[in-house]
């Protein structure tokens, strides 16, 4: 293996910075073999440390899955069994959103709604195809296809329908069969097999653990479901980079790594960013990244098992980089501090200086001491406008904030104040 001290640098300043329980990462060559592997962090399994092996623990990939998802499509079309221009409706009978274009749902640029109706299907999980296009039938379209780029991880779980009905058996099925079986990706499944990651995410103001669920996502798998490991990962990021006979050929993995719609950065289910092709992965608790370099023959994966804090996109370039990359160092890794002093706990949280605005928070220094941390909140950009529209509040991106008396929820994320 490629003894790169700077990319474990980066590893262990990445896990720091993002204050992840655990996180690992490789390096791929065109042979699908990992030369370079690093893991950091102390939380990987609930109690602590690691089951086995970092190369060989599960995580969740979330939308990593839609790329499977695709390869299954275009297996479908390269076997004449599907036209990509076609529309929905075409193969599923039922579908909401029938007249749009499965070539525009791989690439969200068919205007349909980011999230499927109800409950935030990541942490709630969902149900059976049936209960999903039943919960769609009253909802409008977000926007006219084919004109402008919405992420949507509905479009994906219709998508697996169509695969389903195309070619004859369910979604996670056929990726068994078609995809992780032929590449010999066996430590790769539905639900956690094996040695694996608890998900988590970190407390903002005290950085204690909470546990999130490992819920099954249903009919919306094909957006985001599987569990995988370091080496599954780096085996399919090999496949990415050049191609594999027996699931698809790199011809037409090239064509799903151009846009769908110029200057969007996505293509027919793969992510596309400055020479990069690929995708990210977010649930509950879980980030991953896989982006292959097919220029320089080499592809980067990683796994983290925290909500955020793991910089997917902009890791895996500095990882690929043909040069090592200046880090600076990031002494102890993070892992949780232990509960605040009690005479400290009730002072955690806002705090005013005139009207400039701080927090006061409790985590672990540098060298991994309990230290309390007074940050003061600079400006940044807004997550999202709000305008008042008869009597709604619309957001630039379309959708609508709604006020609630202790929570604030758009699409299916529920915001919420501390305590």
């Amino acid at each position: 293996m490629d003894g790169s001290t700077w990319r474990d640098d980066l590893l262990a300043s990445t896990q720091r910075a993002g204050r992840l329980p655990s996180v690992v990462g490789g390096v791929v060559d065109a042979r699908r073999r990992l030369t370079w592997s690093g893991a950091v962090g102390e939380w990987a399994a609930e109690s602590g440390g690691w089951p086995t092996d970092p190369t060989d623990v599960q995580y969740r990939i979330g939308s990593i899955s839609k790329t499977l998802t695709a390869v299954l499509l275009l297996q479908a079309r390269d076997a004449g069994l599907l036209d990509l221009a076609r529309p929905l409706s075409a193969y599923v009978a039922g579908v909401p959103y029938p007249d749009r274009s499965v070539r525009h749902t791989m690439g969200h640029v068919a205007g349909l709604p980011a999230e499927p109706a109800g409950p935030w299907w990541e942490w709630h999980g969902r149900g059976d195809r049936a209960a999903l296009l039943a919960a769609e039938e009253e909802r409008a379209p977000a926007a006219v296809a084919g004109q402008e780029f919405r992420y949507s991880n509905l479009g994906y779980g219709l998508l697996g329908a169509v695969a389903e009905e195309v070619l004859g058996d369910s979604w996670w099925e056929l990726v068994r069969r078609r995809v992780l079986a032929p590449l010999g990706m066996a430590r790769t499944s539905y639900v956690p097999e094996g040695p694996h990651a608890q998900g988590w995410s970190v407390a903002h103001l005290d950085g204690g653990l909470v546990a999130e669920p490992h819920s099954d996502t249903g009919a919306m798998a094909p957006a985001g479901q599987l569990w995988s490991t370091l080496d599954d990962l780096a085996t399919y990021a090999g496949f990415v980079l050049a191609g594999d006979g027996d699931v698809l050929a790199r011809s037409t993995l090239e064509e799903a790594s151009v846009e769908v719609l110029p200057g969007t950065g996505y293509g027919l289910g793969f992510r596309v960013d400055a020479g990069l092709v690929g995708h990210t992965g977010t649930m509950p608790g879980f980030m991953a990244t896989a982006f292959a370099d097919r220029a320089a023959g080499r592809a980067y994966v990683g796994l983290a098992n925290g909500t955020t804090g793991h910089p997917s996109v902009p890791l895996a370039h500095r990882m690929l980089s043909a040069d090592p990359v200046d880090v600076v160092p990031a002494g102890t890794g993070w892992c949780p501090p232990p509960p605040p002093p009690p005479d400290v706990a009730g002072l955690l949280g806002s705090w005013r200086w005139g009207e400039r605005p701080f927090e006061l928070r409790w985590d672990r220094g540098p060298q991994g001491e309990p230290e309390l941390q007074l940050v003061e909140l600079r400006p940044v950009s807004a997550f999202e406008e709000y305008t008042q529209r008869d009597g709604r509040w619309i957001g630039t991106d379309g959708t609508e904030l709604e006020l609630g008396d202790h929570e604030l929820i758009t699409q299916t994320y529920r915001f919420r104040r501390p305590g």
